[in-house]
């Protein structure tokens, strides 16, 4: 895990650079609006809301954008066409599983760029079903490990409900079931730890391993994607080593 902590963390300075030219705040908006549509306008009774208000925080969204997006969400914004969410399920070369989330006011659109950045690179689109087997949904934390008692957070994460906490040297990762995402999200904040990362991802139950070089060439293929302005996240179930990771940074 610790060359994919180091990509993880890579992606949030990458993420801090998105933000000045308004990509990353427009994906965030989109989240706010989504989850105030399906559960209301207020974070305190509407928990998928309160997970995008917060994550919008922790990307420096200024408080006025999250209000509009919450505006759009309950409709007392009539501006925008209405979103939908939506995960596409596809394979990348060398047989890696892809679960791409996205969130869209345009469908047709958004399957036709998927479906070109994958074909176009070896891989394609799958029947839905045929990938998500292969995936768990999870609650998953990352902070640095800098000024942190590994031990105490540790026991603190496994009280809260955690399944694995993974102790690297620059970062924590904390990955729970969906359900106890609240007490961990909880134990952190009364801990005066802010993560990098809070969300709800889908996790591989497995890994494929490959080179060095082809693992590169696939997590080029997941940028790609990530790239697109209706991708909201990309999970696969590739192993990403640290070795993958410095080759990555030096092409």
């Amino acid at each position: 895990m610790s060359g994919h902590s180091k990509w993880s963390t890579i992606k949030r300075k990458k993420a801090a650079i998105d933000a000045k030219r308004g990509a990353l705040f427009t994906r965030l908006a989109r989240e706010i609006s989504l989850a105030a549509r399906e559960g209301g306008g207020d974070p305190n009774t509407n928990f998928g809301l309160r997970l995008a208000i917060e994550r919008a925080k922790n990307n420096n969204m200024p408080k006025g954008n999250i209000e509009r997006a919450i505006d759009r969400g309950t409709g007392k914004d009539k501006e925008g066409a209405a979103l939908e969410q939506i995960m596409y399920e596809g394979y990348a070369p060398n047989g890696v599983a892809l679960m791409i989330d996205v969130v869209t006011d345009n469908r047709n659109r958004a399957v036709a760029e998927v479906r070109h950045v994958l074909t176009s690179s070896g891989g394609n689109l799958a029947d839905a079903g045929s990938v998500a087997w292969q995936f768990r949904r999870a609650a998953y934390f990352a902070f640095t490990a800098k000024g942190h008692d590994q031990e105490e957070v540790f026991d603190m994460a496994v009280e809260a409900g955690a399944d694995d906490v993974i102790l690297g040297d620059d970062d924590i990762e904390i990955i729970a079931p969906v359900e106890s995402f609240k007490e961990v999200s909880d134990q952190l904040r009364e801990a005066e730890i802010r993560p990098d990362e809070a969300a709800l991802k889908m996790m591989p139950n497995s890994v494929v391993q490959l080179p060095s070089d082809r693992a590169v060439k696939v997590m080029r293929i997941i940028e790609e994607l990530e790239d697109l302005d209706d991708v909201q996240n990309v999970y696969s179930n590739l192993d990403i080593t640290e070795e993958a990771v410095v080759l990555l940074e030096a092409a």
